[in-house]
């Protein structure tokens, strides 16, 4: 007993040592930040904003790669089964929150199996309407809803924070929209200017051109402030509707089991390139909020919001099927 006692304890050492070996080495070798959302989106644009900066701050290329596909999840077990070294690194959020309830056969867990480095960015959504829709306000889209039920049909990607965002009105109002899966927000936005769909929840970089040329009807933000670039319009909570806020959120993470170390240099340059003047300018424009945390706030954050969306989704009865 003392000698197998003695064995692990050593084994436990050698293990010490050899990690605080390669965090002090880390990082020698180009680094890969995996998306696995589709290029253009909230998750690319943060991991493109911040790749290049975080490569002069570490030293080494950041290498953006964009694994699609499963609903956003391919790319995030990827990464999820990948060496935990701190060379495979994660561009992340809500959409994957969401996933954990909405989607059935996930093979990895993002809280348990992805540790949380740092958020990056929020990004609130608008809700519009086609201009023919004789609703102006919330009051009037839920009052429409209710004389219409299971008639005003939305577009959203299937498992999106849009999806969600909707399906949460319906709980939370007791109407029933109904969901049209699509796949990308462009083809969402051309659908309501078309009328093909009544509504939809968009993020503000496609909406905002279509609200402003007056082809499409702005009639609430989701997050639970007002956004610059659409001052006029209120949010959902101002329209009626405590409680309401729905704001897509996207951070940076790695594989569990990466050494603290690593984790905590990590949170340190990321977050010094969140603070850089012309990285929020460049998100700004983009109607975005950038939101550095530490990785403890950040890691509570992400499991909270997992358990919030299983709630919607079970409440809602919403699948990604």
């Amino acid at each position: 007993m003392r000698n197998s006692l003695g064995g692990r304890l050593i084994a436990s050492l050698a293990l010490t040592f050899a990690l605080n070996a390669m965090a002090q080495d880390y990082p020698n070798r180009p680094i890969r930040m995996i998306v696995p959302l589709a290029q253009g989106g909230s998750a690319d644009i943060l991991a493109r904003v911040v790749g290049n900066d975080l490569a002069e701050r570490l030293g080494k290329p950041v290498l953006v790669e964009n694994r699609t596909g499963g609903g956003g999840h391919i790319g995030s077990e990827f990464v999820a089964k990948a060496a935990a070294d701190g060379y495979t690194l994660l561009s992340a959020g809500i959409p994957q929150a969401i996933g954990m309830s909405l989607y059935k056969n996930l093979s990895y867990d993002m809280g348990r199996d992805l540790i949380a480095i740092t958020q990056g960015a929020t990004f609130p959504s608008v809700i519009v309407v086609h201009p023919s829709l004789p609703v102006k306000t919330m009051k009037e889209l839920i009052a429409l809803a209710k004389a219409r039920p299971g008639k005003l049909n939305y577009g959203a990607n299937t498992g999106s924070p849009n999806h969600l965002a909707i399906e949460l009105l319906n709980v939370g109002s007791n109407v029933k929209m109904v969901h049209i899966p699509y796949k990308g927000a462009g083809p969402v936005v051309t659908d309501v200017m078309a009328g093909h769909i009544e509504l939809a929840s968009l993020g503000l970089p496609p909406a905002l051109p279509m609200v402003q040329a007056g082809r499409l009807r702005a009639i609430a933000v989701t997050g639970d402030k007002r956004s610059a670039q659409l001052p006029d319009v209120p949010t959902v909570i101002e329209s009626g509707i405590p409680g309401y806020n729905v704001t897509s959120w996207y951070g940076f993470f790695a594989p569990a089991r990466t050494p603290a170390a690593i984790i905590n240099r990590l949170n340190t340059e990321i977050v010094g390139v969140l603070k850089m003047p012309e990285v929020n300018r460049k998100l700004a424009a983009l109607g975005a909020d950038v939101t550095p945390t530490g990785v403890d706030e950040f890691g509570k954050f992400v499991r909270d919001e997992i358990q919030k969306w299983a709630k919607v989704v079970k409440a809602s009865g919403a699948t990604a099927e």
